[in-house]
């Protein structure tokens, strides 16, 4: 979708309109609310799907196995079980994805984004139809991911007790207008967000 005003830049440079490829290779990752993952590959296939596209081997090396294509194939697959100790998903990472739980699945799907070594991770509502256990396992993930990759994390979300847990700064929208910005003290008093959050008139 385009802005319908606006404009959007990664680096100084616009991205309105770019094609999604190019929008991954300029660094942005990101995951959706309906976790989407290959549901019949494995966990690792599924991490290593973007870190493909960064290989730089011939076809012809790739046909016939040649040792350039054998290397980059190692090195792939050792950043990909580097990836999914930190999710504390290595244990399963030869278990179809379909096969594991909801939050592991979104673990994993989170993993799968930070493959591609993007500058800015945008996460939509990653906490939906989690249980509060669940919740509470991907916020220190996220947490996790913020002090361990530096990069730039984008969440929306409409747990509060979310956002307040995990971000530096807020900016809060009611009905597509921004009322409140600012760290999460200055927003969790200001009226207009505990009137359009909490029920207040």
């Amino acid at each position: 979708y385009s802005p319908s005003e606006g404009q959007i830049r990664l680096g100084g440079r616009s991205i309105v309109g770019e094609k999604t490829f190019r929008i991954t290779r300029n660094g942005i990752a990101r995951t959706f609310q309906n976790i989407r993952l290959f549901k019949n590959m494995t966990v690792i296939e599924n991490v290593k799907i973007p870190m493909n596209s960064q290989m730089h081997y011939s076809v012809l090396s790739g046909v016939f196995r040649l040792p350039s294509s054998r290397r980059e194939e190692k090195q792939v697959s050792e950043r990909a079980h580097k990836l999914l100790q930190i999710f504390d998903l290595d244990s399963c990472a030869h278990s179809l994805a379909k096969n594991l739980p909801y939050g592991r699945q979104r673990k994993l799907e989170i993993a799968r984004a930070l493959a591609s070594e993007p500058k800015v991770l945008l996460l939509d509502e990653p906490a939906a139809g989690m249980n509060p256990t669940e919740t509470n396992e991907l916020m220190q993930t996220i947490k996790l991911i913020r002090d361990r990759f530096g990069i730039a994390i984008l969440l929306i979300e409409h747990d509060m007790n979310f956002v307040m847990g995990i971000c530096e700064r807020i900016v809060v929208l009611d009905y597509g207008k921004i009322i409140a910005e600012g760290t999460p003290e200055h927003v969790r008093h200001n009226p207009k967000v505990i009137t359009a959050y909490l029920g207040g008139e």
